[in-house]
């Protein structure tokens, strides 16, 4: 039995809003989205009243979980600030976080000597370090890059996760050949996937390919903040997150709210990509994320006939950004048919080829990750 968009509306006319009108006409919903007993909306408020809205947010969403046929519901608390208002006050230092994070937090690093925004947040139970990998723009092998980076940590002997945060277009459903739904455990968390022995999660899991996820900022952060949260990772050495794309407000806020030990930034060579790699890392440095290092992806082109290397992108830009800003150079991953065509099949080239020397290459680099994050995680 499938739930409808009716029935939701239903269940959500029983909740009162803080003024006490129902929530159905308190005009503040989004459209409902249920599908194969998956529901998604949003609830759109003023930011000087997220707080209060925020008990009511997870109401709605105990709420429409309990009911008959769904299986996964995802309720995200939006807050705008409307033109003329002052920005609301920070959030308490411990829980969870919805909404936009004050303006002031965006424009200006944090005083010497003050706590890193990351400090406010509650670690994920029974993972050691949550790590981002992060591009200043799409295209450029991001997520592929994340999950054998997730895979060379995996070969380094720490147990390992994969969160795929790229809410806009999520890549990892594809890349890992996973289609299978998460199921629910006793305490109505979501039981990631696994394979490659990797847990992995990801907002495709819960969608079709083809939904188009016209989502704000404060949605974005509430989603992943949900799948970090209500989420069973059990015990895991390192979590990496696929980033979105970009540096925009959905990601700087991402990044103040995620307990983040570090940083990894691709790029290609090109001086388009490493303007945009320069932004990626200010970002981070930003809300003091340190940056584990900068890969340079599509390093060169390698003939799968003959070997012979031809820079398209040009070379060794990555490299001397890395040098220029003072930050470890991780490593080069060419522009090769194996790694793409082993991405589209659903198996990593890092887990189908693993003494092949794409695969070398990433341990390398998930090497030169373990050794920055010594002290953090187990040694393996």
């Amino acid at each position: 039995m499938s739930v409808t968009q009716q029935q939701v509306l239903e269940i959500l006319g029983r909740i009162k809003s803080p003024r006490g009108v129902a929530l159905t006409n308190a005009n503040v919903l989004s459209a409902i989205s249920a599908s194969d007993g998956k529901v998604f909306f949003s609830i759109n408020v003023d930011a000087a009243e997220a707080r209060a809205w925020e008990s009511i947010r997870a109401e709605a969403e105990a709420a429409v979980r309990a009911m008959p046929g769904v299986t996964t519901a995802m309720v995200a608390l939006t807050a705008e600030r409307k033109p003329g208002t002052a920005a609301p006050p920070p959030p308490p230092a411990a829980g969870r976080t919805q909404g936009v994070q004050p303006a002031a937090a965006h424009k200006h690093p944090h005083p010497p000597g003050a706590a890193s925004p990351m400090s406010r947040q509650a670690e994920i139970p029974g993972v050691a370090a949550v790590i981002a990998v992060a591009s200043g723009k799409g295209g450029v092998g991001k997520s592929t890059t994340a999950l054998n980076l997730a895979l060379g940590l995996r070969d380094l002997g720490l147990k390992v996760g994969l969160l795929d945060a790229d809410i806009y277009g999520p890549s990892v459903p594809r890349l890992t050949g996973l289609r299978d739904k998460p199921e629910l455990n006793a305490e109505r968390k979501m039981i990631p996937l696994r394979r490659f022995g990797l847990a992995i999660m990801s907002i495709g899991f819960l969608v079709e390919e083809e939904t188009a996820m016209i989502w704000r900022g404060p949605m974005v952060m509430s989603a992943v903040t949900q799948m970090l949260r209500d989420v069973d990772w059990g015990k895991l050495d390192v979590l990496v997150v696929d980033m979105p794309p970009g540096t925009g407000d959905a990601q700087l806020t991402l990044a103040q709210n995620v307990p983040l030990k570090g940083a990894v930034i691709v790029s290609t060579p090109q001086d388009l990509s490493l303007i945009d790699a320069r932004r990626g890392l200010a970002m981070f440095k930003k809300v003091n994320v340190p940056v584990l290092g900068i890969v340079e992806n599509m390093s060169y082109f390698q003939c799968p006939h003959c070997g012979t290397k031809s820079d398209i992108f040009g070379h060794g830009g990555a490299r001397h950004e890395a040098e220029k800003l003072g930050v470890p150079f991780l490593g080069e991953i060419p522009l090769h048919m194996a790694i793409r065509s082993t991405s589209d099949a659903g198996n990593p080239v890092v887990d189908s080829e693993p003494d092949g020397p794409h695969a070398a290459i990433y341990r390398a680099i998930a090497g030169g990750v373990r050794d920055q994050l010594k002290g953090t995680i187990p040694a393996a």
